[in-house]
């Protein structure tokens, strides 16, 4: 299963989110979206999990928690349109 997580500080790594998320289970990758041409951090970014159970206990237990100085909005990431 994968979630969309928005409000990052822009100087989290994808191995800190991916550290972050691993205390819910098995995380198969991380990946922080990054500005075409400065290459710097968007601020949001993806988490896919092996199983949708551990990730919606990612969800419950993230979505709102202070990251940072950041309020994390975590949710299940929709399909590319």
């Amino acid at each position: 299963m994968n979630l969309y997580v928005a409000n990052l500080h822009y100087g989290v790594s994808e191995q800190e989110l991916k550290q972050l998320f691993e205390e819910f289970g098995a995380v198969i990758s991380c990946k922080i979206v990054l500005d075409r041409n400065t290459q710097k951090s968007r601020g949001f970014g993806f988490v896919e999990f092996e199983n949708g159970t551990d990730a919606q206990s990612a969800i419950s237990g993230l979505d709102g928690k202070m990251v940072r100085g950041r309020a994390l909005k975590v949710s299940s990431a929709r399909a590319k349109a």
